[in-house]
């Protein structure tokens, strides 16, 4: 009797030692908002560096607004686009009825082969113009040239110039799509999806939500989503030389499930993006037994300039309705979904590390009492 009562004490002494020690985090509340400022007033204030949230329509609706417009270094228009010849380029120049300057090499060589070459210098050389300097000419200004050069030596005449090879300006595609590489921008304006289509288009394990485009050491995100689906046409810009496109992979853009799920994990996120209910449903679902279905938080890294660093998003779940909102929750690269455990979960854990030592405390106890009895 004695080894009981001691043993009784003990356990009640470290079960209020427990409830404050045993478990980290077992002195937070679990009610719904927990993270929630305004709702309990005495509670200590969160760091600066926090935002907290709720997931209700209003927020669905600032999430579903338009993308914000462009910097200007993008809004470049198709309307006033010109090519401008570069070295390396390869012009054909026609002069009618003189077909001696036209194709002095034959009419059986292709015309980049026959063609005149823009050098280094910049320059080229045609028979009686001489060597004139085209680099960063516009075709028609080198005719205009060309026609005024040829007009003392020619009645009237007739010239036209062509690019037959696109050589000195490129941009390069990479990532998830066809075929990698640099492709020559043309006489022909490229935006974003003519240089997806040029390499080979996306892959199946392409991330239509996240294009970087690299300009001037600048980077820009872009979206394939938001061109085919919500028609943006802002998103689908005019290329420059020496563009970098890459075009991001599924795989590399993972959501991370933590706490009461059936299956913590990181989850990667597929072509069409995914949404807080799919991560979860992707997890096993809530952990029936230990979750609190009014604590799944969503931790996202805050966009640059904010004065905040995370911004941190709150689904009560215990109303099955809730369960719509989670649908059209869109989850974004590297988010950390977190599920609390209930209260009743907690304790339960308090009890289960009690349990051994109480056990031993009882058999220790009781074996002493017997050998004093002997």
């Amino acid at each position: 009797m004695t080894a009981i009562m001691k043993t009784l004490g003990i356990s009640g002494l470290l079960l209020t030692v427990a409830g404050c020690t045993i478990v980290p985090g077992s002195d937070r509340d679990a009610e719904p908002g927990w993270f929630a400022e305004d709702e309990k007033p005495d509670a200590a204030s969160l760091p600066d560096v926090i935002k907290t949230h709720t997931i209700t329509t209003a927020i669905l609706d600032q999430k579903q607004a338009p993308a914000p417009e462009l910097p200007d270094v993008l809004a470049d228009s198709p309307e006033t686009y010109d090519y401008e010849v570069g070295v390396g380029d390869v012009l054909q120049i026609t002069v009618w009825d003189h077909p001696e300057l036209t194709i002095p090499a034959g009419s059986q060589r292709s015309a980049q082969e026959s063609g005149n070459l823009v050098h280094s210098d910049g320059s080229i050389f045609y028979p009686y113009v001489g060597k004139v300097h085209v680099e960063g000419m516009k075709v028609t200004e080198i005719r205009e040239m060309i026609t005024d050069k040829l007009d003392d030596y020619i009645e009237s005449p007739q010239v036209d110039v062509a690019v037959a090879g696109f050589r000195s300006k490129k941009i390069y595609v990479t990532g998830a799509v066809g075929s990698p590489g640099t492709y020559p921008i043309t006489n022909l304006p490229m935006r974003l999806v003519d240089a997806i289509s040029a390499a080979g288009g996306i892959s199946d394990n392409a991330n239509w939500s996240q294009v970087i485009l690299t300009r001037e050491g600048q980077e820009f995100r872009l979206s394939l989503r938001d061109i085919y689906e919500n028609g943006n046409a802002a998103q689908n810009v005019l290329l420059r030389p020496g563009d970098v496109v890459n075009v991001s992979r599924a795989e590399d853009n993972k959501i991370f499930v933590l706490g009461e799920v059936s299956r913590t994990q990181s989850v990667p996120m597929g072509r069409n993006g995914m949404s807080l209910a799919e991560a979860l449903s992707d997890s096993g679902g809530l952990d029936e037994r230990q979750a609190d279905a009014s604590g799944i938080f969503v931790f996202r890294k805050a966009q640059p300039g904010q004065e905040h660093g995370i911004d941190v998003y709150q689904l009560n779940a215990k109303d099955a309705a809730a369960l719509v909102l989670a649908d059209s929750f869109q989850l974004q690269p590297r988010d950390i979904v977190y599920v609390t455990a209930a209260p009743l979960a907690r304790w339960n854990r308090v009890l289960s590390l009690l349990v051994p030592s109480v056990t031993a405390l009882y058999l220790g106890s009781r074996a002493e009492d017997e050998l004093g009895s002997n």
